[in-house]
């Protein structure tokens, strides 16, 4: 935490930037434009968000130029000196890859381990990552749409439909990017209207699932300078991916104000999860009107719903191979789940509950951005403007097994919305010098609530929608970020450029956790109406330098040195116990820096693709987040420092001899470790196991035990990955074309847990995807049979310690768990 810049301070700071910027451009244009340009011209600006794939050089066979926003201006992904993996819209429609989720499919390096609670997802990418189990983390690795920022691991229940493209930028993205980008960055651009009229429709069916899914997209212009594209899709599953399996349950609450005990029937759910329905839709209105300028209008919303919040949550690490607080529940490597409804007397009493006590978990959202731009004879000028908003509720079984010894039948609602603006100028010169400058603000509110039955009490002398509540919390955190950046780029020789940048980031965080109510038994524990605040200010400035050299233009060799920040927080899914400071749910910001040195070829005339890298970087502070299950607390804590370094090599290869088909692949070697960390202990860890130090974040927080895990790999940080997949289509027959691809994906193990828990463990594993296509009549009709994870592995992104474990034994270990074998028949028509 640093001091605070007053807001004329700010805006100067700001104004500054453009300012000194352009005053330096133009006294230097004339100059540049007299002098001989043996530098050559830099090449005209084209629109990030309508970057896209370049055609081939030759008539068949060759590779593609893939164009990529990696530096916020349209590069060829072999010239932009970043390590970039980049998926077209082919390849992802050819997967049906309509969500993060299965998007990380084809990024060996980057892992999702969806989660019920707190932020929502564990997105990890080179071994650094953020827990999920906090609501109130941003994730290191940011998620980037149409240009726009979303910090939320909620962003993981957002279905994207219609992508032109998705890149995964690796490693610290913070100059191009802001704050929150200190692992690398997932940068996904939506589709414009065409230029001509299109339509096209799919239909498709996942058979384990039993879910019927259709899409429509429609485009064209409406006149000579207004096109309109519209895409819809909506899905209903009639079963699911995970067999829910948990056994019918009674458990018993003492009535605090008159002694008597009460028995409460919990029946088992009896059908497969998640059973998700979804719709979500985009308008996309584009005015280009001819005179340099253009304006760009996305509206998006979507909505899902399915029949339990934490379907994916498998207990598959156990002392024993059994629960701790229910022997009948296996812990097994199996796409199973064991939760129950809520009790009938529960069942629509307790807050956002349900009458039926049916679980669930309800997501919508909706969005609206607004791009203009206008090009300059020596300027463009891109402004970004965009207002998104998202709501969570959900009734969760929060023991996540069918215990009858410790239930928690827990609901939860949280909404959350952010306003943005960003104001951009990239110079165009012809001389040596070229510019980039920027300015961002963003608004940010989250108001948390969440309710949970909780140490088997009740109190029929509270109002109605309490009785059965052991706690009701409220957090809100109120958010506002300033930010200025600048980059200028010079080229010394025609073919090496120097580039040299930096970002301010100016930001505050107004927060607040109190619990209303407490069962008056609970209340030595949490205490009631005992509000804790923090008021945080933070100030970043962030480098970056980058040296790039191209001795052919089949080859680009190139430095950088990065640094990046992420915000500090609040735990606003923390709990306020009786020794609650304001440090304890407050945590510092994440910091990042580090080389990255690469190079990248295009050989055998165009058919072969090699990219390869080295990075090493080294991170303070790095957020941890840490549930403790015998509290049902989540706290963030901050690693003292942690480095990741490694290598990585990606290759394709597109023979002009065999038209049609393509080989890909890569190999990555990546070691993540945490250099220092004084962690609290995993459950039920013994002083022989390591839990033989003092843990306390703070000099003011009350001490706790701890490990030191100084040395121990970080979360989901496998120190191999690779990929391999091989594509090939053909005419069958006058207009009819066959096409199959493969693409496999290794992982060495690696341990799920944040500290090192033993039983943690995912094995390695190698996935298969596969998909058959039939193309009719000059590729109006298609059929297609796409199949993922045929392997059927069973995938751990992400643990935590069984809730009510770790008393007598180590605590079990519950996995947040990808999705099992998929296989979709998909029928889609152009017309």
């Amino acid at each position: 935490m640093s001091g605070t810049a007053g807001p004329s301070a700010r805006a100067a700071l700001m104004a500054g930037v453009f300012a000194s910027a352009f005053t330096f451009a133009s006294a230097s244009a004339g100059a540049q434009e007299a002098a001989t340009t043996t530098a050559g011209a830099t090449p005209p600006a084209a629109t990030p968000e309508a970057a896209s794939a370049i055609g081939p050089q030759h008539a068949e066979g060759g590779l593609n130029d893939i164009v990529v926003t990696a530096r916020r201006r349209a590069e060829s992904l072999q010239d932009v000196p970043v390590a970039v993996t980049a998926l077209s819209a082919e390849t992802l429609e050819r997967y049906d890859m309509t969500s993060l989720e299965k998007i990380s499919t084809q990024t060996p390096q980057f892992t999702i381990g969806r989660s019920s609670n707190g932020s929502g997802a564990q997105l990890t990418l080179r071994g650094i990552g953020s827990s999920s189990t906090s609501i109130g983390i941003e994730q290191s690795v940011a998620v980037v749409v149409d240009g726009v920022y979303y910090g939320q691991g909620r962003v993981i229940n957002e279905g994207f439909l219609d992508l032109d493209g998705v890149e995964v930028l690796k490693g610290p993205q913070s100059l191009f990017f802001g704050k929150n980008a200190t692992a690398g960055v997932i940068s996904l651009r939506t589709a414009d209207p065409t230029s001509t009229p299109e339509f096209k429709a799919k239909l498709g069916y996942e058979f384990r699932a039993k879910e019927l899914v259709g899409e429509f997209v429609g485009s064209g212009p409406l006149t000579d300078t207004l096109g309109l594209r519209v895409a819809v899709r909506a899905s209903n599953m009639w079963g699911g991916y995970f067999r829910n399996a948990g056994v019918d349950k009674t458990y018993n609450t003492t009535d605090i104000a008159t002694g008597v005990t009460t028995s409460h029937f919990a029946p088992a759910y009896d059908g497969d999860n998640p059973g998700n329905k979804e719709l979500l839709g985009r308008v996309t209105l584009v005015w280009d009107p001819g005179n340099d300028f253009k304006f760009t209008v996305k509206a998006n919303g979507s909505t899902s719903k399915n029949n339990n919040n934490s379907w994916n949550y498998v207990p598959f690490g156990c002392v024993g191979g059994t629960y701790e607080t229910n022997p009948l529940i296996k812990c097994e490597k199996k796409f199973q789940v064991y939760q129950n409804y809520f009790p009938e007397d529960l069942a629509g009493t307790n807050p956002w509950s349900r009458d039926d006590g049916a679980l669930y978990n309800k997501y919508s959202s909706w969005a609206v951005t607004g791009t203009a731009e206008y090009a300059l004879k020596d300027v463009d000028i891109t402004w970004v403007n965009n207002f998104n908003r998202n709501t969570n509720q959900w009734a969760c079984d929060c023991t996540f097994v069918s215990s009858s010894s410790a239930a928690a039948p827990s609901t939860e609602r949280s909404l959350f919305h952010a306003f943005s603006s960003e104001l951009r100028a990239q110079t165009k010169f012809d001389g040596p010098i070229n510019l980039l400058a920027g300015a961002y603000y963003q608004k940010t509110h989250r108001n948390h609530r969440q309710t949970g039955s909780f140490g088997n009490v009740s109190d029929s002398t509270a109002p109605a929608e309490y009785e059965y509540l052991g706690y009701f919390k409220h957090s809100e955190t109120h958010g506002e970020t300033l930010s200025a950046y600048g980059q200028a780029t010079w080229k010394i020789l025609s073919n090496l450029e120097a580039a040299a940048g930096v970002r301010y980031i100016h930001e505050t965080k107004d927060s607040y956790l109190v619990q209303p109510y407490v069962n008056a038994a609970l209340q030595f524990l949490f205490p009631e109406n005992k509000t804790i605040a923090a008021d945080q200010t933070f100030n970043n400035w962030s480098p970056e330098a980058t040296l790039t050299w191209k001795p052919t233009d089949d080859v680009t060799v190139y430095g950088a040195y990065k640094t990046a920040y992420k915000s500090g927080g609040f735990s606003n899914s923390g709990f306020v116990s009786a020794g609650t400071v304001p440090s304890d749910v407050a945590f510092k910001p994440e910091k990042a820096r580090g080389f990255e040195v690469g190079i990248k070829t295009k050989l055998v005339d165009n058919q072969l693709r090699l990219n390869f890298d080295v990075y090493s970087y080294k991170y303070t502070d790095l957020q941890v987040d840490f549930f403790n299950p015998a509290t049902f607390a989540f706290i963030t804590t901050n690693a003292g420092a942690a480095r990741t370094r490694g290598v990585e090599l990606e290759f394709e290869f597109a023979p002009y001899a065999v038209p049609g088909l393509n080989l890909h692949g890569s190999i990555n070697y990546n070691k993540a470790r945490y250099l220092e960390y004084i962690a609290p202990c995993y459950g039920g860890q013994t002083a022989a196991q390591g839990c033989n130090t003092v843990f306390q974040p703070n000099p003011d927080s009350p001490a706790a035990p701890g490990q030191d895990l100084s040395g121990a790999p970080t979360a989901v940080a496998p120190r191999w990955t690779g990929s391999f997949g091989i594509g090939y289509e053909t005419d069958i027959g006058t207009g009819t074309k066959l096409g199959a691809t493969i693409d496999t994906r290794y992982s060495s193990s690696y341990l799920a847990s944040s500290f090192a828990h033993p039983l943690s463990g995912q094995a390695k594993y190698l996935t298969v995807d596969g998909t058959i296509r039939v193309k009719f009549d000059d590729e109006r009709f298609e059929l297609a049979l796409i199949g993922k994870n045929l392997t059927n592995q069973f995938i751990v992104g992400g643990a935590i310690d069984g809730p009510n474990t770790g008393t007598t034994r180590i605590a079990d270990q519950i996995g947040f768990v990808n999705l099992p074998r998929t296989v979709q028949l998909q029928a889609s028509v152009r017309f």
